[in-house]
């Protein structure tokens, strides 16, 4: 293979192996024998493995934020349980190294890591603010969206440990969650307000918006 050939097969191998162990548990070793080449072969594509890690990283967080970009088609609802459903297909594929890179740990320590955490999460928070159709971002929205982008990493996280809630529920739940904290900023803040009528205006009655508002009522009957 030719040196760039050979790298992203690397790439892929840790990648995979990732996906089904914590990083810090695969070796060098275990790398090259999933690859089918000699451990001083690795180690002439990649200095060690945080290098490897880091690359492989790079190619999960290019991935990962894809999959926040969607199509400005239909109710806002719809839209957002689209990215979600796609969001836990990566965190379902990828799950000790997705747990391990959001909870740290030696092999996710560097700045470079730590810098493509923080360009999937702009990724995320731009392409939020894209649906909304907002340009100048108040502090309250600002607050808004990357709180919910950090609750949306919380409860991926809690569902891999034990899988207990259904994916699908918190799906659903994760568009609600980002309805009611528009609406308990909208009860503070009147730009806020307009957002939020602005959010829910074309909604369809079985939309997943009017089915959170739906739940809501039927609380006090």
């Amino acid at each position: 293979m030719g040196v760039d050939e050979r790298r992203q097969q690397l790439i892929g191998v840790a990648l995979d192996l990732f996906s089904r162990r914590s990083p810090d548990e695969v070796s060098i070793d275990e790398i090259a024998v999933a690859a089918g080449i000699s451990r001083p072969l690795v180690y002439h594509y990649f200095p060690g493995k945080l290098s490897l890690y880091e690359a492989a990283l790079t190619r999960a967080s290019e991935d990962l934020a894809d999959r926040f970009a969607e199509p400005h088609e239909g109710p806002l609802g719809a839209r957002l349980l689209r990215v979600m459903r796609r969001f836990f297909d990566f965190v379902e594929e990828h799950g000790p190294g997705f747990s391990a890179l959001m909870r740290g740990g030696p092999a996710v320590g560097s700045s470079a890591t730590n810098a493509l955490i923080q360009s999937v999460r702009q990724a995320a928070y731009e392409q939020m603010l894209s649906h909304l159709d907002v340009t100048d971002v108040s502090p309250r929205l600002e607050l808004l969206v990357r709180s919910w982008i950090s609750l949306a990493e919380s409860t991926a996280l809690i569902w891999l440990d034990g899988r207990r809630i259904p994916r699908r529920e918190l799906e659903i739940q994760l568009v609600h969650d980002f309805a009611a904290l528009a609406a308990v900023s909208a009860a503070y803040d009147q730009e806020m307000a307009g957002l939020l009528k602005k959010m829910v205006k074309d909604e369809p009655a079985d939309g997943h918006l009017a089915d959170l508002v739906g739940r809501l009522i039927s609380l006090g009957s």
